[in-house]
């Protein structure tokens, strides 16, 4: 059946929204299954985080602009650092910690921070889907660099993973609070200097790591692996001073 032009219109977009609706719940439904310390509808990406600048208006023109500026004035340095974040841990802030804090110490803490940088994945995947924005390298194919992610961009899962994971570490090593954080940040800003997202996403990101680890802290469970995580490294730091 063939709708006339005028009802088409009308009816494909209603179509599409439905089968969208649709294909999120079930997305939605498949992944909270694998959440350790959240509960599946808390934080929620779509409701917490504005959304991003929509396509051509000048808001969205200008946070092009500055990906562009800042990809351009980004050192070879910066962006292979950012290269070898592609994939990365809660051992990626060794350096703002210790050298005692590696995975061969620190099993428990291994465990416990795999389990909280999954379920903000989880969420920011979710958060990706829902607002489906084109990465920067997509719109302007000048800037793609490097082997291409195939996800949404907004909001930046380097920025809200990183975030977190430094947010709780900086909650178990209060004396490297500033130094961690900085270096979340730097993660972070590290996606912009290649194009991977733009300046609003890794805002958000930021904005959705302090909801997560708020509602990670409303978890027993994830309070008391806090607890053994936390004495686990203070163990190791004093070992390695011995």
């Amino acid at each position: 059946m063939k709708f006339p032009t005028r009802a088409a219109r009308f009816f494909t977009p209603l179509i599409v929204a439905t089968i969208f609706a649709a294909s999120s719940s079930m997305a939605f439904a498949k992944d909270a299954s694998e959440l350790r310390y959240l509960k599946s509808d808390k934080p929620s990406a779509a409701t917490l985080l504005a959304p991003p600048p929509l396509p051509d208006s000048a808001e969205q023109a200008a946070d092009m602009a500055a990906v562009r500026a800042v990809y351009q004035a980004a050192s070879e340095i910066d962006k292979q650092a950012a290269y070898a974040e592609k994939k990365f841990s809660v051992f990626n802030f060794t350096g703002a910690v210790g050298a005692y804090f590696v995975e061969t110490n620190l099993p428990k803490t291994t465990a416990f921070f795999e389990k909280v940088q999954l379920d903000a994945e989880t969420v920011t995947d979710l958060g990706k889907d829902y607002f489906h924005r084109p990465r920067p390298f997509t719109t302007d194919t000048n800037l793609a660099n490097g082997k291409l992610e195939k996800s949404f961009s907004y909001p930046s899962g380097h920025s809200t993973e990183s975030m977190v994971l430094a947010l709780v570490l900086a909650d178990l090593l209060p004396d490297q609070h500033d130094a961690i954080l900085a270096h979340a940040r730097q993660m972070g800003w590290h996606r912009v200097q290649i194009a991977r997202h733009y300046p609003t996403d890794i805002y958000a990101g930021r904005v959705l790591a302090q909801a997560i680890v708020k509602q990670f802290k409303k978890s027993d469970e994830f309070e008391k692996a806090a607890a053994e995580a936390k004495a686990e490294i203070e163990a190791a730091r004093k070992a390695a001073l011995n």
